[in-house]
């Protein structure tokens, strides 16, 4: 299983009503296969044999139907104290998973909420930045400075602005500052996630929140696909440096983006 640097995103997973017709989407969306959890209301997911996130029925139906991502910490305890002297809030404190890891939640002074992990015997994602498995997470906030020096505080990301170029998606036009791990030099090369901004293009009750993505092969299909599986297209597919993109909500209302990264396809 791979191993995970001191804050990079090492895990995903999805809050759903119906877990059986959230397993029908994804498997479809995907090819992800599932394996369900020992008694618990859960499915772990997996492409081609390798494990790629979870899908979760809520336990309370006033939860969000949303993903959530989660950053790998060695030292769970230190860095909720850490999230709490930086501005930030802790929703769960942390609670062990078994013999799998520790986790926690907490939400930034933004109000986005984001899950650690402190692995044990499962470190987090057997894949990634491959077809049907996560690639990329990024922060929308409306607090960009303050939520900035939060997020370098505490997981000591490396900071890096860049220009999002026009086009339907949610950051077209905005700046977006990648995330780069401690020790790198910043930019898009060594980047594991950023930050964008809610501009007033977004209504304006809209939270703060995380929009994880998946790699693809072909990013037209997929966003065709999604809608066939009963889906919604948020923002159609468009190009940016990085590949073609477009934003995606699942049969029960959950927000997530697929990128078809840039070159010849297969």
């Amino acid at each position: 299983m791979a191993a995970f640097a001191q804050s990079a995103p090492c895990w995903v997973d999805v809050q759903l009503s119906d877990l059986e017709a959230g397993k029908r989407f994804y498997g479809g969306l995907f090819g992800w296969t599932f394996r369900a959890g020992d008694g618990m209301p859960f499915a772990d997911a997996y492409s081609d044999g390798a494990l790629v996130a979870a899908l979760a029925a809520k336990r309370d139906g006033r939860m969000p139907t949303a993903w959530g991502v989660y950053f790998a910490t060695e030292d769970i305890l230190a860095t909720v104290a850490l999230i709490r002297e930086s501005g930030g809030q802790v929703i769960t404190d942390p609670v062990r998973a078994g013999r799998a890891g520790v986790l926690a939640q907490a939400a930034d002074p933004g109000g986005a909420v984001f899950g650690l992990w402190q692995a044990d015997e499962r470190a987090g994602f057997e894949k990634r930045n491959a077809p049907g498995a996560f690639c990329w997470t990024e922060v929308y906030t409306r607090q960009p400075e303050r939520v900035d020096a939060f997020y370098e505080e505490v997981f000591g990301f490396r900071g890096a602005d860049l220009v999002v170029p026009g086009g339907p998606g949610p950051a077209a036009g905005t700046g977006l500052r990648t995330w780069s791990p401690p020790g790198t030099e910043p930019g898009e090369m060594t980047a594991v996630g950023g930050r964008a901004v809610l501009t007033d293009a977004f209504p304006e009750m809209m939270p703060s929140y995380f929009l994880s993505y998946f790699a693809v092969a072909d990013c037209d299909r997929a966003a065709g696909t999604a809608v066939h599986l009963g889906g919604r297209i948020s923002a159609p597919p468009y190009d940016v440096p990085r590949g073609r993109i477009a934003v995606l909500q699942d049969d029960q209302g959950a927000v997530f983006a697929v990128l078809e990264p840039a070159g010849p396809r297969a």
